[in-house]
Parts: C-alpha cells; sequence; structure tokens
C-alpha cells in the first residue's frame, strides 16, 4: 500500500488532519459503522463528552485491530458531536494524542449534529486500509 497525503494550505497544518489522503495498491478496506461510548454489554455512556470520547476511542481502536487492521491506517476520519464548542474546550487533549500515538493521517469531517443516538454526544466513524 502507498499512501500520500495532501494539505497545500499552511493553515492546514493546524487541523490535526490532512486535506486530502490518496491510496494506492490497497489491499483491503474497513469500513467502520460510527463508535460511540458504548460499554461490551450495548449500554450508552451517560458521562460528560469527554469520558464518552476516551471510550468511543477505545472501542474504535478494538475493532480496528480485531478486524486485522492498524489505526495508523485510518485515511477518513469523521467526527460527529452534538457540540463542537465543547468538543475544542474539553476534548482536544484526548483526540489528538490518539492521532499522535497511532501517527494517523487522515481525512478529517467534523460536524456538529442535533442529536445522536440514546443522548450520547460524540461518534467516530472511520475509513482504514491496508
Amino acid at each position: 500500500m502507498q499512501k500520500t497525503t495532501f494539505d497545500p494550505w499552511a493553515w492546514g497544518k493546524n487541523t490535526h488532519s490532512m486535506q486530502a489522503v490518496e491510496v494506492k495498491n490497497v489491499e483491503a478496506t474497513l469500513y467502520c459503522s460510527g463508535q460511540v461510548a458504548m460499554n461490551s454489554m450495548g449500554v450508552p455512556s451517560s458521562a460528560d463528552m469527554r469520558s464518552q470520547l476516551i471510550q468511543s476511542i477505545a472501542n474504535l481502536e478494538q475493532l480496528i485491530r480485531e478486524s486485522g487492521y492498524e489505526c495508523k491506517n485510518i485515511v477518513r476520519l469523521n467526527v460527529y458531536t452534538t457540540n463542537t464548542e465543547v468538543f475544542f474546550s474539553t476534548c482536544m487533549d484526548v483526540y489528538i494524542p490518539f492521532i499522535s500515538k497511532h501517527n494517523i493521517q487522515q481525512a478529517t469531517t467534523l460536524l456538529e449534529v442535533k442529536g445522536l443516538f440514546a443522548n450520547l454526544n460524540i461518534e467516530l466513524e472511520a475509513t482504514a486500509v491496508k
């Protein structure tokens, strides 16, 4: 697999994502459903957004690992939140280290949505390749 990232604008270096990711010679692609703060019994979290993000990341990491992929090969990561202001003020100290830990270079979309399942307030949707 060959991965090339594109980020033509100087401001892009501050987004913790790439503007585009090109992948060639891909063996397989994993399209992950949105991962939320739900425990192994399917019970959604009622904790704050930061705590929910920590659980959502753990669930995404487990899903990718158990599917035979690696987080470093996430090429698309969409973040859905019920409040972008809260996300930026309380979650970046969790989100950025997750991206850095796996050296993820992904195209990203961050969307504020009216609501998520069971009053959850953060959801991560990823595409990984190998």
